[in-house]
């Protein structure tokens, strides 16, 4: 059974950049914005966290953490954020076993661009899993739905668009 808006969201303790652990349950009590990307150094993920890490002021404004997870490991996640100057933490889900947990492993268990959003008592208030992977949402949406979170309601989207396109 997938997991869905209103489901508990599944604890995970993963290495990540900044040489250090990160597990969900330590996140209690702020809204939490899981970020599953596909691969470091590709074209679309990488738009994608490089949008997330310019915005990441409007998260911070809400009290909520956003945390990327991929299945490379911590030294590729390094370098990706050091090219691209992002400053959320990178999560190395090398065995794929959170991806597993969160139903976005798509087939042939490739990563599925994904976002949850985590309410502060660890409820996800907030999924949306792409099919495709050549768009993703834009940090206005998820914004909106982390304030949605704070509010204890759960977040519907719209349908995707390519945010590179005009």
């Amino acid at each position: 059974m997938a997991l869905a808006v209103g489901d508990r969201a599944p604890d995970f303790e993963l290495e990540g950049t900044g040489g250090r652990r990160y597990a969900l349950a330590d996140e209690r009590g702020a809204p939490v914005v899981l970020v599953f990307y596909p691969a470091d150094h590709t074209r679309v993920c990488t738009r994608q966290l490089v949008s997330y890490s310019r915005n990441l002021a409007s998260f911070a404004d809400l009290g909520a953490r956003l945390l990327g997870l991929s299945p490379q490991g911590v030294a590729s996640h390094a370098a990706f954020a050091a090219e691209h100057g992002l400053s959320m933490p990178l999560l190395a889900d090398t065995d794929k076993a959170v991806a597993e947990a969160y139903g976005v492993l798509g087939p042939l268990g490739f990563y599925r661009r994904s976002v949850f959003v985590v309410d502060a008592g660890g409820i996800v208030r907030y999924a949306h899993r792409s099919v495709g992977g050549m768009s993703y949402r834009s940090s206005d949406e998820l914004v909106a739905a982390v304030r949605s979170a704070e509010e204890g309601k759960a977040y519907f989207s719209a349908p995707a668009r390519r945010p590179w396109t005009k």
